[in-house]
């Protein structure tokens, strides 16, 4: 458990630098944004894939199937939440698209009748109350009243990608248990990559022409939040329940207002840091019976 909970702190760290780098690329739409971060992710993976010989003539059906449900929950995913971030508040945005766990944990009992221990259904909303807290210390959620209906329709969006999410971890956590994690990753973002992709052909959104530190941004956003953070997130999968990862990945929001106080200079409220002690609490109660059971874990 030790080693799957430092893999995962690297993850969250790496994921939480998103939404900065995200701040950067102001002059690239937002889908054209996630279809880069997809493109080039799936290049590192896939070649990650040819040096370690991973091969795909083994994979039957249920793997092409299930990475190609995991590509579109994805693609769906970003393309919601990046565009949600040029609608509303960065807060508003986060504290909705992070209710994932909430749907997780509903999904994952009426699809796979998968029981949600005590603790931690405790975990997802003290999680959930953590991410509120935080949105509420930095004013966001007035913004869904006050900002009109841009603000409402970026809401929208970001609740949206929270469903989007919830279908990607529960699909992942199900092709992991079987699946190679390069083999998997190289497929599903490459597959995400294409989706993404044609939504930029068909939206006729531009695909050049952006600022030098915006290519730097894109760059940078495929090695760390994608390549290292979104993988880690897969290989912890095998390891842990859906739900428990759900709950993890809410370090992101204390992660990326840590990196925003000091790269974006955006201040730290006293309710912000009491939604960060809500979060650590939601991830150590949830850690405690988050670990799937040992027949539930096959070798990749």
């Amino acid at each position: 458990m030790g080693r799957t909970v430092l893999v995962l702190t690297l993850g969250i760290l790496c994921l939480s630098t998103a939404s900065v780098l995200i701040k950067f690329c102001d002059d690239v739409p937002a889908v054209t944004i996630a279809a880069y971060r997809m493109a080039l992710a799936a290049g590192i993976m896939g070649l990650l894939a040819a040096v370690k010989r991973v091969s795909f003539k083994g994979l039957g059906r249920r793997a092409w199937l299930g990475a190609l449900l995991g590509s579109v929950f994805l693609a769906l995913h970003f393309a919601f939440w990046v565009t949600s971030l040029k609608y509303t508040s960065v807060a508003s945005s986060v504290v909705l698209v992070t209710t994932n766990p909430i749907f997780v944990g509903v999904f994952s009992w009426l699809i796979f009748r998968e029981r949600q221990p005590p603790t931690l259904v405790a975990g997802i909303v003290l999680s959930f109350a953590g991410s509120a807290v935080l949105a509420l210390g930095d004013g966001g959620l007035g913004q869904l009243f006050a900002g009109g209906s841009s603000a409402v329709l970026g809401d929208a969006l970001a609740l949206a990608g929270a469903v989007m999410a919830s279908g990607y971890l529960m699909t992942g956590s199900r092709m992991r248990e079987k699946m190679d994690l390069l083999a998997y990753t190289t497929l599903v973002y490459g597959f995400s990559a294409v989706w993404l992709w044609l939504m930029v052909l068909v939206m006729g959104l531009p695909v050049s022409g952006f600022k030098g530190t915006s290519y730097l941004s894109l760059v940078a956003m495929a090695v760390l939040p994608q390549a290292i953070g979104h993988t880690t997130i897969n290989w912890a999968l095998k390891h842990l329940k859906t739900g428990m990862v759900a709950v993890t990945i809410l370090g992101e929001p204390i992660g990326a207002s840590i990196l925003a106080f000091f790269i974006l200079k955006e201040s730290l409220s006293i309710p912000q840091f009491v939604g960060m002690g809500l979060i650590f609490t939601a991830i150590i109660v949830a850690a405690r019976r988050g670990a799937k059971e040992e027949d539930e874990v096959r070798s990749a």
